[in-house]
């Protein structure tokens, strides 16, 4: 019994260790600027992290404890496509903001519901996906329309 569990021990200790891994946020990712200009002509400035990479993607802003008021992550998708999202691992809730290839806002999910594995989706080819902390679109009045300026739809701010 003491000989299998010596030699299970090596396993465990390794399993434990990715699993320690994968249950941290990513580090920061390169950073960006990104404005949104609604309807009257106010623009919005954010500082935003870029996914690019599938890895960068499936992680997002998992574990991460507060987004900032003036920052978010945005998902380059690359080419338009559906874009499907959710909240699994994640511990603050998001506004999820769709973005279609002209840079103009598709559709907004606000106040997503934290560590749910229901599905937001962008019902429609979007290019990009951007996350905002909880309640910006809100508290800024952003509206599907609103324009998004950033160097991905060639409109950069």
């Amino acid at each position: 019994m003491r000989r299998r569990l010596l030699l299970a021990l090596p396993a465990l200790i390794a399993l434990t260790a990715t699993a320690s891994a994968q249950d941290g946020p990513q580090p920061r990712l390169p950073t960006e600027k990104l404005v949104i200009v609604t309807r009257d002509g106010t623009r919005h400035e954010f500082t935003v992290e870029m996914a690019l990479s599938p890895d960068q993607q499936t992680v997002g802003l998992m574990f991460r404890p507060e987004v900032k008021p003036d920052e978010g992550m945005l998902f380059d998708w690359g080419q338009p496509r559906e874009s499907a999202m959710w909240m699994r691992n994640t511990i603050t809730s998001l506004d999820m903001v769709f973005i279609n290839a002209d840079g103009r806002i598709r559709r907004i999910a606000e106040r997503t519901v934290p560590r749910s594995l229901a599905t937001i989706e962008s019902r429609g080819p979007v290019r990009a996906t951007l996350e905002l902390a909880a309640g910006t679109a809100e508290r800024l009045n952003l509206r599907p329309g609103d324009q998004v300026l950033q160097r991905i739809f060639g409109n950069a701010p």
